[in-house]
Formats: structure tokens, C-alpha cells, sequence
């Protein structure tokens, strides 16, 4: 959750209801009813003898959506959680509750839970550094550097911590969190990977995927199966060197 993606626009107004997770889409009566009050009405009258005008390429949206609404949406899922609620337990009425806000107001953001919590967690996480999109080494670098801070920021925080371990018993949305966080982020570093290799930085004969394996690796050893462990400021650093350098002893004269 990092929350770089403030404007949260990929969420549309999609049928859903106040439900668990995994049960159908139904609009709530006041979603709908708050839809529809919200979309222009009426047309223009025609005049004789002027041509039509010519329809929008796409339907008015409503009004604009409110940043303090959702603030005040993800600060409730997380003021629950603090208070000790799991997240199978919350509903999006009781959250709406909390928020100050209607049902109607959180699904046209989110279209169900999964969504909602993905975000709530990218909002607690430490926002993905920018990168150039063009360096090699560099931008690995740099998200590698990023996945340590978030070790960093799980370890710290006893709630995120938390969040994680009840995700992973929920299929569903550890499916949502996997394929809208966790996959553009490996893409990100295998592209990156592609660039080095372009640019001569790394070897040629061996396949990305692996050499990304090689250098995230390491990093999440250190930030997820070792809790323990140290992450130092140049653990990144120390990565990339070891396996530029590789492990082989320094031949002997």
C-alpha cells in the first residue's frame, strides 16, 4: 500500500453490496439511489435547423470524489483494526459507520472489501520510490532499497504485521494484494534486470527471471523468513556487489 497511488481512480463504481468476501456483487439500494442522484439530467432542447450535437465519447462522471472522504474510509478500517477487529469480521456498513459516510460512498471507490483493505495496506506502507525507467543496476538498486524499508516498516509496526498474517489465511484477498501490488512490483525489477543486461551491466546467457530471483532473493530472506535478522542501511548494496562480485574465491597467484 504504499500509497503512491493517492487518486485511486481504478476503483469504478462496480454492483456491490455490504457483504463477506467472495459473495455475489449487489448495489445497495442508497449506492444506487446516491448514483442516481448524482448524474446529470436532462438534454439540451434541439433547434431547428442546427445540427445535433455530437454525444460525449464517454458518460459524465459525478461529482468529484472527495480526498477527505477517503481518508476518512481507510482511517476507519484502520481505527477497527487497532481496536482488535479482524478484517473477515469488518463489513463495509459497520466501516461506513465509523467513516461518517454512506455505504454508497465507499463502492464508488471500491467495488467490494478486497479492494478497500489493499489499499488500506499500500497506505501504511512506505510509498514506492520513483525509479528512471531507463538504468539497470540503478533503479534494482533502488527497489531493493524499497523492499527492505518495508521489512523495516513490518517489523515496527505491530498492526501491519498483523494485517499481513490474516491476509494470507484469506485467499481472496491475498489474490488482490498479490496481483495489484506485489506483481508490478517483480515486473518492475525484471524490466530493469532486461535493461542492466542491454546495458551490459550484467551477463547475457542467463535467463532474467533468474537473475531477478537472484537479487530479490536475499532481501526477502532477510525481510520475511528472518525476522531476526539485520537490515542495515547498505544491505542493498552489499547484495549487488556480492553477486557482481560472485562467490567464488579471488584465484590465487
Amino acid at each position: 500500500m504504499q500509497g503512491q497511488d493517492g487518486e485511486r481512480d481504478r476503483h469504478g463504481a462496480r454492483n456491490g453490496g455490504d457483504r463477506s468476501p467472495g459473495t455475489p456483487d449487489e448495489m445497495p439500494a442508497e449506492a444506487s439511489a446516491e448514483t442516481s442522484a448524482e448524474a446529470p439530467t436532462g438534454t439540451p432542447a434541439e433547434v431547428p435547423g442546427t445540427p445535433l450535437a455530437t454525444p460525449d465519447p464517454e458518460p459524465r462522471r459525478g461529482r468529484p470524489r472527495s480526498a477527505a472522504a477517503e481518508r476518512a474510509i481507510l482511517d476507519a478500517v484502520i481505527a477497527l483494526l487497532e481496536a482488535g477487529e479482524p478484517l473477515a469480521g469488518l463489513s463495509i456498513e459497520r466501516i461506513a459507520r465509523t467513516a461518517g459516510v454512506g455505504k454508497a460512498t465507499i463502492y464508488r471507490r471500491w467495488s467490494d472489501k478486497e479492494e478497500l483493505f489493499v489499499d488500506v495496506v499500500r497506505d501504511m506502507e512506505p510509498d514506492d520510490p520513483p525509479v528512471s525507467g531507463t538504468e539497470g543496476l540503478a533503479d534494482l538498486r533502488v527497489m531493493l532499497e524499497s523492499l527492505r524499508t518495508r521489512g523495516l516498516a513490518q517489523r515496527s509496526s505491530a498492526l501491519l504485521h498483523n494485517i499481513f498474517a490474516q491476509m494470507k489465511s484469506h485467499p481472496k484477498l491475498w489474490n488482490e494484494y498479490h496481483g495489484t501490488v506485489i506483481a508490478p512490483r517483480r515486473l518492475a525489477m525484471v524490466e530493469a534486470v532486461r535493461r542492466a543486461v542491454a546495458a551490459g551491466e550484467l551477463r547475457d546467457d542467463l535467463d532474467v527471471e533468474l537473475i531477478d530471483d537472484l537479487f530479490v532473493g536475499p532481501m526477502l530472506v532477510r525481510t520475511v523468513h528472518r525476522p531476526d535478522a539485520p537490515l542495515p542501511d547498505d544491505l542493498a548494496d552489499r547484495i549487488i556487489t556480492a553477486l557482481l562480485q560472485g562467490l567464488a574465491p579471488a584465484a590465487r597467484v
